[in-house]
């Protein structure tokens, strides 16, 4: 018996009784990956509560684990009120960012595929609820997620008591779209029976003990994602060459004609790769096995181009979410939601065979590759799910325009003030300018092809001098001295340009 007969036997609940359930000093995890499928009603009432026991002098704060970032309403309501204590793994919220970056909210960055092995072992503490959005649920404690899996099931698993957004917005006909597969810790892992992006291994609903669900929060709320961020010259560009790349790559032999699965970023970065990948003459259809299914994955679907598509959330614009639920029969057998311990899985990203295409904040002349903090202090997003892919791809590649803040700033420098992906993992660099290969290259020959392929002319004649003048000897061009000068620079003067040696 499913939720729409009006027949289940858990309370129906306000979000204010949901959130009067849940407590100071509490860990609470949320679904949600990027604003897809996030809990929406209930952080709301939690962050309302926060502020009323706070204005009545007393504290009230929550650890926040989710499975990436989430929506306005629960990471940016939530650090509004002051009402986050800790928050892992992952988040893009402008509020949440500056109380991070204010040591105000204690954060911890981890890779994606990590967080469910550490809910599990116990490292990140109990978990007290879940609060996980569905679109349906059954009397025996099936739970049917939305547009994201990320690790709902693992906190539905873990936590002592759940509680449910049973969101109206999202059909109950989603059912079919996830594949729950859920691993236990070791040593009783065994491998995923994934061998190809469009493989199930688990379960289309996530199973519990019915006597843990606390209640349900009827919602009819739409995912606060936006519509879709237009292409500049700029990405149109990257998104060219790294098509090109792969292209070359094919005529050479190396990647397979009929193509290997693609991972991409988020952001309007890899939504102009992903265009400019579908339409290449050289480039046959392929599949995706990735993150977040973006707006253009749909498009290139409905062309195609793209075969199936495998990912932890829909993050779409409403326009395109419609789109996909107007004709979910059709999209259903194309599509498949993942946790992303196994979207990201070290495992089945070795076996696939991924091309991994990522973006950097900076990228230095070794190929080391800050994606997370500016000027090496403040935290930006996070890691995410990038070093995942990029560590066990099969090619990884990492864009970025070449510059920033109008020129201001050059995304590439003589030494990554952050490093997120070492030059070991980091085997092709794209800008807009070109196309650094680093395969089979030494320290000098990457920094060489760094420079001349990939930096912004205005910055060549500097990074010469650096590589070929004060940073010549030795293994790697490096000088402890100077490495810094040009964020020196920028910190003094607000431009990285005209740096004196």
């Amino acid at each position: 018996m499913n939720a729409t007969s009006g027949s289940l036997p858990f309370p129906s609940l306000s979000p204010e009784e949901a959130a009067a359930l849940i407590h100071n000093g509490q860990t609470v995890g949320f679904s949600g990956f990027t604003p897809a499928g996030a809990a929406k009603a209930i952080p709301k009432a939690i962050a309302a509560r926060a502020r009323d026991e706070h204005n009545a002098g007393r504290p009230f704060q929550i650890g926040v684990i989710t499975g990436a970032s989430t929506g306005a309403s629960l990471d940016g309501e939530l650090a509004m009120a002051d009402a986050i204590s800790f928050r892992t793994p992952y988040q893009s919220n402008q509020i949440l960012r500056k109380r991070i970056n204010e040591g105000k909210t204690r954060f911890f960055d981890m890779h994606l595929s990590g967080v469910s092995t550490a809910i599990l072992n116990g490292s990140l503490g109990k978990v007290d609820y879940a609060v996980v959005e569905a679109c349906d649920i059954t009397a025996n404690g099936e739970i049917v997620l939305t547009t994201s899996v990320g690790v709902s099931p693992t906190l539905c698993r873990v936590a002592d008591k759940i509680l449910i957004e049973l969101n109206a917005y999202h059909p109950a006909n989603l059912r079919g779209m996830h594949d729950i597969f859920e691993m236990p810790l070791p040593p009783n892992r065994r491998e995923i029976p994934i061998y190809k992006a469009a493989d199930r291994a688990g379960s289309p609903v996530i199973k519990v003990d019915p006597k843990k669900i606390a209640g349900i929060v009827h919602t009819q709320l739409p995912d606060e994602t936006g519509e879709f961020v237009p292409a500049s010259p700029v990405t149109d560009e990257i998104g060219r060459r790294v098509a090109d790349f792969f292209a070359s790559e094919i005529r050479a032999g190396r990647v397979p004609k009929e193509m290997l699965p693609v991972q991409s970023g988020v952001g309007n970065v890899a939504n102009a790769v992903m265009a400019a990948m579908g339409n290449h003459p050289e480039i046959e259809s392929f599949d995706m096995y990735s993150e977040v299914i973006q707006d253009s994955v749909i498009d290139l679907m409905d062309k195609g181009k793209i075969r199936f598509a495998s990912g932890v959330s829909l993050s779409l614009a409403p326009s395109t979410l419609k789109r996909v639920y107007g004709d979910l029969a059709s999209y259903r057998d194309r599509l498949v939601l993942r946790p992303q311990d196994v979207s990201n899985n070290c495992e089945v990203v070795r076996r696939l065979g991924i091309l991994a295409v990522n973006t950097a904040l900076e990228i230095d002349l070794s190929g080391n590759v800050n994606s997370t903090h500016v000027l090496g202090k403040d935290i930006m997003n996070g890691i995410g799910g990038s070093g995942d892919f990029t560590r066990n791809g099969y090619l990884s590649v990492f864009v970025a325009p070449s510059v920033a803040k109008g020129g201001k700033i050059s995304a590439i420098v003589p030494l990554a003030t952050h490093i997120d992906h070492n030059e070991h993992s980091v085997q092709v660099v794209v800008t807009e300018h070109g196309v650094a290969d680093m395969r089979g290259k030494t320290p000098h020959e990457r920094a060489k092809l760094i420079i001349e392929n990939c930096a912004h002319p205005d910055y060549r004649p500097m990074l010469r001098h650096y590589c070929n003048v004060l940073a010549s000897d030795g293994h790697a061009p490096q000088s402890l001295r100077d490495a810094f000068a040009m964020h020196r620079h920028f910190l003094e003067t607000g431009d990285m340009r005209g740096v004196h040696w």
